[in-house]
């Protein structure tokens, strides 16, 4: 049979339709809705470099201010730029290190505001030199000041404000400074300098999370490989024991006597709920291999890969080819060549006609075939033939954009076990 994705992942995430264990009504106010969501990855020490960074940074705008101070025609409204921007700096750190999950709106707001403040304020301060690139601290570093919100708000709100920041002093470089070709570089250095470093901060960021999801969820499919030949997943573990607690809760009620015999026809029917999905989960999924559980419920290798096991042989395999085979299939899903491109992987397992060999009559062969879509064959990393070799021995072939293995792999013979 050809399996397809589950409604819900490794990682918690619901990708669609209704959840596979829907829970009644009964069984949902007994055991309570108590699934901890998915929060940040880790990126709380990303934050600490970032402070750091955009702290160093000031150190260094505010050593120019002191250099250039005999230079401004009225150096006031600079260092008020720059008492801004250090409240906002300092307040905004505290903030960070205080609030849970994301900045609050209002504080992003505030914080937007007090960047604009010291933005206008530099720039009134050097308006009269003609030379923006040349005289700007306080406002270039507010633009990097944008890192210490990276990983308390949502990658689009910092590219509106970076880009907001980035016009604002391009279009005061074309109105005020009168181009030569000595100060040409020097304009664009500080717009550079005030917009790229956030926004290779985004690209790091955007990067670590997906690296941190990606890697989790290889973790927790890996829990599959020392599995029955048939059991039931992780998600369906997960609902058993809240089964299992909502049934617990309600029969130490009956034993502590706050629960009064004969049951009233309300706890009756809660009773009769929870006996009833107990069952349909202890018989459920008794059919289904370790590795359509680590496929369906993978949150990477659910959207790429297809199994069909008509036999459920997959079962059969040891635990150093269910490791072969599992990276193999990690492999081809992630080994993307092409910017945009999207590998997909069929793998099909089947009884194999072959002939085993005298010595080997406790053994059975299973043909494996692993049809990978999106990858071509000269840039396939050794350490997958090496993951395939676990397996078995193999062949391959390539036709159009496709590689195809046939694998031919010997197992235990059930009738022996």
């Amino acid at each position: 049979m050809t399996y397809a994705p589950p409604e819900e992942n490794t990682l918690g995430v619901i990708i669609g339709g209704k959840p596979r264990h829907a829970k009644s009504a009964a069984v949902s106010r007994l055991a309570g809705h108590d699934t901890p969501r998915l929060s940040s990855l880790g990126t709380g020490f990303v934050g600490v470099g970032a402070a750091v960074l955009v702290s160093l940074r000031a150190i260094y705008g505010l050593v120019w201010l002191v250099a250039q101070w005999d230079q401004y025609p009225n150096p006031i409204p600079a260092a008020l730029a720059w008492i801004a921007l250090i409240i906002v700096i300092v307040g905004t750190i505290t903030t960070v290190q205080l609030v849970s999950g994301q900045l609050p709106h209002w504080m992003f707001a505030l914080f937007l505001v007090g960047l604009a403040a010291v933005v206008a304020l530099d720039l009134y301060a050097i308006w009269p030199l003609h030379d923006i690139g040349g005289y700007a601290t306080s406002a270039i570093a507010a633009g990097m000041t944008l890192l210490l919100v990276l990983t308390v708000r949502p990658s689009s709100d910092i590219i509106i404000s970076v880009s907001a920041i980035g016009a604002a002093l391009a279009v005061a470089v074309i109105v005020n400074v009168p181009f030569t070709t000595d100060n040409l570089a020097p304009q664009i250095t500080a717009v550079s300098f005030a917009v790229l470093p956030t926004v290779i901060g985004l690209a790091l960021i955007r990067n670590f999370r997906r690296l941190v999801q990606v890697e989790l969820d290889r973790v927790l499919v890996q829990s599959t490989l020392t599995a029955p030949r048939f059991a039931v997943g992780m998600m369906a573990s997960e609902e058993l024991a809240r089964l299992d607690l909502a049934a617990e809760k309600l029969l130490d009620s009956v034993a502590n006597g706050s629960t009064k015999l004969p049951l009233t026809p309300k706890i009756a029917s809660t009773a009769a709920s929870l006996a009833t999905e107990l069952r349909l989960h202890l018989i459920e999924g008794r059919r289904e291999t370790w590795l359509y559980h680590a496929i369906t419920e993978s949150d990477l290798l659910g959207k790429s890969v297809r199994l069909t096991d008509k036999g459920s042989l997959a079962g059969l395999l040891d635990p150093v080819q269910r490791d072969g085979l599992l990276s193999t299939a990690w492999l081809f899903v992630t080994d993307t060549t092409k910017r945009g491109a999207k590998n997909s992987v069929h793998i099909t397992i089947a009884p194999s006609t072959t002939v085993l060999s005298p010595g080997f009559e406790d053994k059975v062969a299973i043909g494996i075939a692993i049809t990978s879509v999106g990858v071509i064959r000269n840039r396939i990393d050794s350490s997958t033939w090496e993951a395939i070799a676990k397996v078995g021995s193999y062949t391959d072939s390539t036709e159009d954009s496709s590689v195809r293995l046939d694998i031919e792999c010997l197992v235990d013979n059930p009738a022996d076990q």
